[in-house]
């Protein structure tokens, strides 16, 4: 069974296909395979794994007629045809929970940087420009005891409440379904519809999947509804917010900072962004760990060869479909 691999992966996750018999095309570079690259090789693979930097459509079905299973290296897909992978009785997975406590911990490292310009501290000392200590020079914003905004509220959103108890904060959530009276009082948190909640937070972090209805979610008008004194963190997908909108609400004082760990059209920033100097962009590196990235290899492995014996995966997001057409 021929497999193609779109991205380099450790070394023992390869070898764990290859002693199950498959016929591993690998992609050897750092870098993303390129678009002309992924759909030369593609041709003849029954077995498929992606990451979030390959578009898996129609063209790509079309050049791997034979394909039975695409493995995302991750856990958002929507840079997958799921519908018309189901609809040609393809297996669709993806590697969920994993990364839950490395991007959590990420949220939490931009909302430090941002409140006391961790960042911008540290390009002005490298700089030579740390000449005195004063009261009043370099002040930041305290994070202990403020109001975090939480927007989505799956794994990784509860994750981050947890820590945020570390720092005595008050959590307010927004989320499709409140939950239940008693896990907010075990979470410590409060359920809070978005415009109340952007309005009293002091952070708003976002944790919703990128979906139709959360695409520019955060927009000009959100933006305005947010404290001046306020920061928006967003390690969940980029076009969750209108980045041209960001941009001007930063510029003319609207909010007071932003942590960025994804684009609206990643790799490319929104012009006016990179000059901002209340802003801390990281090159999308949430799940960015030794540990978390060895085991969405795993994960991904363990998926594609379950599916490809006929099985049904354990991440498997369009199973049902599938199954009475394999």
């Amino acid at each position: 069974m021929k497999v193609l691999v779109t991205a380099k992966l450790p070394d023992e996750a390869v070898r764990k296909l290859i002693l199950a018999g498959c016929d591993v095309d690998g992609h050897g570079e750092v870098r993303p395979m390129n678009r002309e690259e992924l759909l030369a090789r593609v041709e003849g693979a029954e077995g498929l794994l992606c990451t979030i930097t390959d578009r898996i459509d129609r063209e790509v079905f079309d050049k791997a007629p034979g394909l039975r299973v695409a493995a995302n290296y991750g856990v958002g897909f929507d840079h997958i045809d799921v519908a018309e992978a189901g609809r040609r009785g393809i297996l669709v997975t993806n590697t969920p929970d994993v990364l839950t406590d490395a991007t959590a911990d990420l949220a939490f490292a931009l909302i430090l940087a941002v409140a006391r310009r961790v960042v911008e501290g540290d390009r002005r000392t490298r700089s030579g420009q740390f000449r005195f200590w004063a009261p009043l020079h370099f002040l930041g914003t305290e994070v202990s005891g403020k109001t975090l905004g939480i927007v989505g509220f799956g794994r990784i959103g509860k994750a981050v409440a947890r820590r945020a108890r570390g720092f005595d904060m008050q959590v307010l959530y927004t989320a499709r379904k409140p939950l239940e009276k008693r896990e907010e009082e075990r979470l410590g948190v409060r359920f809070a519809p978005l415009e109340e909640l952007l309005a009293q937070s002091d952070f708003v972090s976002l944790h919703v999947p990128l979906t139709p209805q959360t695409r520019h979610l955060i927009g000009a008008r959100e933006l305005s509804l947010m404290k001046p004194s306020a920061f928006l963190i967003n390690t969940a997908r980029g076009p969750v917010v209108d980045e041209k909108a960001l941009v001007e609400t930063l510029r003319g004082g609207g909010i007071r900072g932003a942590g960025l760990d994804v684009y609206e059209n990643e790799p490319e920033l929104t012009p006016g962004l990179a000059d901002l100097q209340n802003v801390v962009l990281l090159p999308h590196v949430g799940s960015a760990t030794v540990e978390t990235r060895t085991r969405m290899a795993e994960m991904a492995v363990e998926n594609l060869l379950e599916g490809l014996a006929g099985r049904r995966p354990p991440h498997c997001l369009n199973w049902e479909e599938v199954k009475g057409k394999r």
